[in-house]
């Protein structure tokens, strides 16, 4: 146990950056990762069906929903945040708006002005609820 070396935390591969002294007007839809120093007025959304990253250094501002599975906040919302897998609030992090998360890390320091959420994953509830009907099938077909 003496002297293991930790792993560093793996990085999430950078496929889009909006740099420092640019601002986009309009939704940005996007796969991958996203990584945001700039301005968008407009909503942040992933594409469906991929595990994306946004992350939003102390430069950037959104003005807009972010609809990413995970996220990283340094900057500042306006706007609600739908991270229905995982979200980080650094210390720099400035929410106007709801977050909705699954899971969320949050560091000293870090504001959210709006409500926190716990969503559960929609898939889940289903295989619950799938796994409850056929519980309740067999249940009646023994009566």
């Amino acid at each position: 146990m003496l002297g293991m070396k930790k792993k560093p935390k793996q990085t999430a591969q950078i496929d889009s950056l909006i740099g420092q002294n640019t601002e986009i007007r309009g939704d940005v839809i996007f796969s991958g990762g996203l990584h945001v120093d700039g301005t968008v007025k407009g909503s942040v959304i992933a594409e469906q069906g991929n595990d994306s990253l946004l992350t939003l250094s102390e430069r950037g501002t959104i003005e807009g929903e972010v609809k990413v599975p995970n996220v990283v906040i340094n900057g500042k919302v306006i706007g609600d945040v739908y991270a229905l897998a995982h979200i980080e609030l650094a210390a720099e992090a400035r929410i106007n708006g709801n977050v909705y998360y699954s899971l969320i890390e949050m560091a000293m320091g870090a504001e959210v002005n709006g409500n926190l959420v716990h969503k559960i994953d929609e898939s889940v509830v289903s295989l619950k609820s799938g796994t409850q009907k056929q519980t309740e099938e067999k249940t009646a077909s023994k009566s």
